[in-house]
């Protein structure tokens, strides 16, 4: 069975830009992404750049308890769709819901939460791992 589909907006969260227009206009000016790590403290590594999203604030999204529970590449994404959904200029209500759809890519989920549970288990077990850190770590 083949079905359309149609791409009616888009959106993005990058290392050039939290959004498309300041995204594409870093790519057309030749603006790199990567950066000095800023994010920790990188001095028993080796490699000390890295291209990090810069100045989002999961705020602008989501309310302060909802974006505890999520990840960085949660936040991330429900940025972009917030983008992609008023970039495409559609009104989504009851009639539409059920056939509209994002299309995400992510490469990892938050290896922030996995590393900070990590050792969180290590010194404290794993009665103290936060009952949120399978939804903060995977991207499906």
């Amino acid at each position: 069975m083949k079905r359309r589909v149609v791409v009616t907006g888009f959106g993005l969260i990058t290392p050039c830009g939290n959004d498309v227009a300041s995204t594409w206009a870093a790519m057309l000016g030749g603006v790199s992404g990567v950066d000095y790590i800023k994010k920790f403290d990188t001095e028993k590594y080796t490699v000390k750049i890295a291209a990090e999203v810069k100045d989002f604030d999961p705020l602008n999204f989501l309310e302060k308890k909802e974006a505890r529970r999520m990840g960085a590449f949660t936040h991330f994404a429900i940025a972009a769709s917030d983008e992609a959904i008023k970039h495409s200029g559609l009104k989504i209500d009851d009639s539409n819901a059920e056939m509209v759809g994002t299309y995400i890519s992510s490469g990892i989920g938050d290896f922030w939460a996995i590393e900070r549970e990590h050792d969180k288990m290590l010194e404290h077990g794993p009665g103290r791992v936060s009952p949120f850190f399978i939804p903060q770590s995977i991207v499906n």
